[in-house]
């Protein structure tokens, strides 16, 4: 199964459902610079948002302001415990850490610490980093993004060390934008798989893939 994963080319990757569009199409798998996502709050009249979308007023009060990191802790490597051992668990571990700081990383408004999680020839976090920056760029808010494991398995490669399924659930979230508007992000459930290789006392992501699981799957 592992192989027949990576054989897909990187760029099949579904980014972290950040370019999931709420429109009953489904998700894109190449977000366009937007995010392409689309509000999911209620448009009537903006009650609970009201001030995100009152006619201009609020919004462009707004308008020239530098929003400040939010206090939003880092994942604690203690709930992975032994992401830093050269153990097949401690490579699951690792590579569930990796994707808690990706989320962390939109909230966050950096990209330094996940830097040191992969390697320089992992496409995948590659393009994982741009969404993060494309993310910064335009000043997105993001609200705590809460995310729970279903289930987290290793196996053999003939690539990397090891490679880790992971599937993972993705709880409801928000992401403001400069503009004073919530988008209301719905929880969704992802299949990843991580090429996960040893190198200098730690695990590194060689090569990454995520997908939007089927409903019931």
């Amino acid at each position: 199964m592992t192989r027949r994963l990576f054989a897909a080319t990187a760029s099949a990757v579904l980014i972290l459902g950040l370019a999931a569009c709420d429109d009953g199409k489904g998700p894109v798998t190449t977000p366009p610079p937007d995010l392409g996502f689309e509000p999911q709050t209620s448009d009537g009249g903006g009650d609970e948002s009201g001030a995100s979308d009152g006619g201009g007023d609020a919004g462009a009060s707004d308008e020239g302001e530098t929003r400040a990191a939010p206090d939003i802790p880092a994942p604690d490597p203690e709930d992975f415990p032994g992401m830093d051992k050269h153990t097949h668990s401690g490579a699951v571990e690792a590579f569930r850490y990796y994707i808690a700081m990706v989320y962390w990383s939109h909230q966050d408004g950096s990209t330094s610490k996940l830097n040191n999680l992969h390697s320089e020839d992992c496409s995948g976090c590659d393009d994982l980093i741009d969404q993060v920056e494309i993310s910064i760029d335009k000043d997105y808010d993001w609200s705590p993004v809460p995310i729970t494991t279903e289930s987290a398995e290793h196996y053999k490669s003939e690539n990397y060390d090891i490679e880790v399924g992971y599937i993972y659930i993705v709880g409801e979230h928000s992401i403001a934008t400069p503009d004073g508007k919530v988008h209301n992000i719905a929880e969704e459930k992802y299949t990843s798989l991580g090429g996960m290789t040893w190198s200098n006392g730690s695990w590194l992501v060689n090569e990454i893939q995520i997908t939007e699981t089927q409903a019931g799957a």
